[in-house]
């Protein structure tokens, strides 16, 4: 199932076409993501939403049960595309956001998937296992105009990811998926940073610099000695995948 690749796809063709002055590029790249678009709708789930897996059914409609992180990165895509004028299907981007709603807590903890939305205090779902997700689904809100998601919600969840750090560096580069304290999974380490990075585009520069610096600083000492960044052993794509994360990550802190 193409979910995984599909929204940061969406993501890339929308800064391509943004850099972009040749107009024939431009409306071919247009008809690239009209197509990943079209994915989208084909691959969402029966509940609203996106996930990697349908165990339950099978259906030409997956009946996968929504994760609040994976929808939340197809939602960032979405709003990139829609920025630029895409067909986006409203009513794809309402169900994405009623079931990232209902498995967001009331302190901004977002649970793993929407099923465990009742076992909220299950270590997965309680905030230390959420720092690499909060980043990622309170920035999907706050694009999408949720005032609830302020300033201080953002700089919260990133003082957390501060604080907190080590309990997403514990699950770096362990070879079993959510093995490690509060069952966090190797994969959400540089996930989790960029979406933190994005997250400070939203602050006003002089408070978003002290994050900045902070993330730079963090990520940047990580390369290994053949240049590449690489949290969880995926097939052969962990170091292609990790070093596009990293570097998009020291990228927006940059600015």
């Amino acid at each position: 199932m193409p979910i995984s690749s599909t929204p940061i796809g969406v993501e890339a063709l929308a800064k391509m076409i943004r850099h972009s002055r040749d107009e024939s590029r431009q409306a071919e790249m247009r008809r690239v993501m009209a197509g990943q678009i079209e994915l989208l709708g084909r691959y969402e789930s029966v509940d609203g939403g996106w996930s990697y897996y349908d165990f339950r059914v099978g259906a030409k409609q997956p009946a996968t049960d929504p994760t609040s992180f994976t929808t939340a990165t197809v939602l960032l895509a979405l709003h990139d595309a829609m920025d630029l004028g895409a067909n986006v299907p409203t009513n794809m981007v309402s169900r994405a956001l009623q079931t990232l709603q209902r498995q967001r807590k009331s302190d901004n903890t977002y649970v793993y998937s929407e099923p465990l939305k009742m076992r909220p205090q299950s270590p997965i779902n309680r905030a230390g296992g959420s720092l690499g997700r909060s980043q990622a689904c309170n920035l999907a809100f706050r694009r999408f105009g949720d005032p609830t998601i302020t300033d201080s919600v953002l700089t919260n969840w990133l003082g957390k990811l501060i604080v907190r750090n080590e309990w997403l560096g514990f699950g770096r580069k362990r070879p079993v998926p959510h093995e490690s304290w509060f069952q966090v999974a190797g994969y959400f380490y540089y996930y989790g940073h960029y979406y933190a990075a994005l997250c400070t585009d939203q602050l006003k520069p002089e408070e978003a610099k002290p994050y900045r610096e902070w993330i730079a600083a963090t990520i940047a000492p990580l390369q290994e000695k053949d240049g590449s960044w690489w949290d969880f052993p995926f097939y052969d794509y962990h170091q292609p995948y990790g070093t596009a994360f990293a570097l998009m990550t020291l990228a927006h802190c940059r600015r």
